[in-house]
């Protein structure tokens, strides 16, 4: 009797605690890596290079997918522009450029732009649901009057039998975000501008 009585507790405790974990919100903070080769096209000039978040907010979704959820996941601009700043100022020196965050007037200017990271639910299925996921990059080169502006999105759509946790969120957004600097700075078009 005693022990069926500390059976029903701990299951009333582990399933409190799960729901607990459920609605908990997640602050994630990403560290996004390019990992393709660039194409080579400077000869050491020097490029102001400058990272942006231009998102509406900062909570990119919730862990439930309801609007009203508490478990809402936020990255913040003040952790993540730092590392785009440097992903963008590594892939600019791998271009054979040197990259310069003081601007001068002569001077190639390229500027890498967060434009949307949503976290969405997607379809939900006996047992299964799922997370679509987007992020958008906006790599914006000025180089002697002419300017050439390219939009790389990145989608990623990923089925989970349990929420993902905090870790797992992290991961996911930072390849999100890693594909769409790949895709980005694999465009011959912004060295080539660059170059001029």
């Amino acid at each position: 009797m005693i022990r069926r009585h500390f059976l029903r507790v701990g299951a009333l405790l582990l399933a409190t605690a799960w729901l607990a974990g459920c609605a908990s919100p997640h602050y994630l903070q990403l560290n996004p890596r390019r990992t393709t080769a660039v194409p080579q096209t400077g000869n050491g000039q020097a490029v102001t290079v400058t990272a942006a978040d231009e998102r509406d907010g900062e909570v990119i979704g919730t862990r439930t997918g309801s609007a009203m959820s508490t478990a809402v996941i936020t990255v913040s601009a003040h952790d993540l522009v730092p590392r785009l700043q440097r992903e963008a100022e590594r892939a600019v020196r791998e271009m054979g450029f040197a990259p310069t965050t003081e601007t001068a007037p002569d001077r190639p200017h390229l500027t890498l732009t967060l434009k949307a990271l949503d976290y969405e639910r997607g379809e939900s299925r006996p047992l299964i649901d799922e997370a679509r996921l987007v992020a958008i990059l906006e790599a914006k080169a000025v180089n002697d009057g002419t300017t050439y502006t390219g939009t790389y999105t990145s989608r990623r759509t990923q089925s989970y039998a349990l929420r993902p946790d905090r870790d797992k969120n992290t991961r996911m957004l930072n390849e999100l975000i890693g594909d769409a600097l790949d895709r980005a700075f694999r465009d011959p078009e912004l060295g080539q501008l660059l170059a001029r």
